[in-house]
């Protein structure tokens, strides 16, 4: 079945905000077919359970914006400028969305092992994709040519992601956009070449 068909994204769009409002364990398949205008069997013809549409949304929403940061960092020159570009990216991103925000920052976090491996699959476009910044930047001579990769990436993941958290935790008071060129120039301080 093509899951690109409007019904399925429709489900998912209701799928985040019933999860954000509800949380995971208290949103029931028929709560979210109720709000995306559907009878609660139609669910099924798309997805397997509650479980497959928190997977399912997790994959369309963050799997759509890794690939489009996939394609404009190669619009950018520096590596500095595509990192900028992801940060400020992803702030806008969740910062825009405060339902999608909750449910990644939140929800996904409290799910069981086995749901959490899958979700780490999909990250890992988005590690990779940071990988590849951080090492054309060693390349071109931006950062430390002794910089450790992997432990970089970890740092750069974790503030974000912890900057985001945050940011929900505070009930979304503040703009997080407006928070990514302060977020990129303590992270480049740490790996920008001297």
């Amino acid at each position: 079945m093509n899951q690109k068909r409007p019904k399925y994204m429709q489900i998912i769009d209701a799928a985040v905000e019933v999860i954000a409002e509800n949380g995971y364990h208290q949103s029931q398949v028929s709560k979210i077919a109720k709000q995306a205008g559907v009878a609660d069997g139609t669910i099924y013809l798309y997805f397997k359970n509650k479980e497959d549409i928190l997977i399912s949304l997790f994959k369309e929403k963050m799997g759509q914006f890794i690939e489009r940061m996939e394609e404009e960092v190669k619009e950018k020159t520096t590596a500095k400028e595509k990192l900028a570009l992801v940060i400020k990216q992803h702030f806008s991103l969740l910062g825009n969305d405060r339902h999608l925000a909750i449910v990644t920052q939140l929800e996904l976090r409290q799910s069981n092992i086995k749901l959490r491996l899958k979700i780490n699959d999909i990250l890992k476009g988005y590690l990779n994709m940071l990988d590849t910044i951080l090492t054309e930047g060693i390349k071109s001579g931006e950062w430390k040519d002794n910089l450790d990769v992997r432990l970089a990436r970890q740092m750069i993941f974790g503030t974000i992601d912890e900057t985001v958290t945050t940011w929900v935790m505070n009930d979304q008071k503040y703009d997080l956009p407006a928070l990514s060129d302060k977020v990129l120039e303590l992270l480049v301080s740490g790996i920008h070449q001297n």
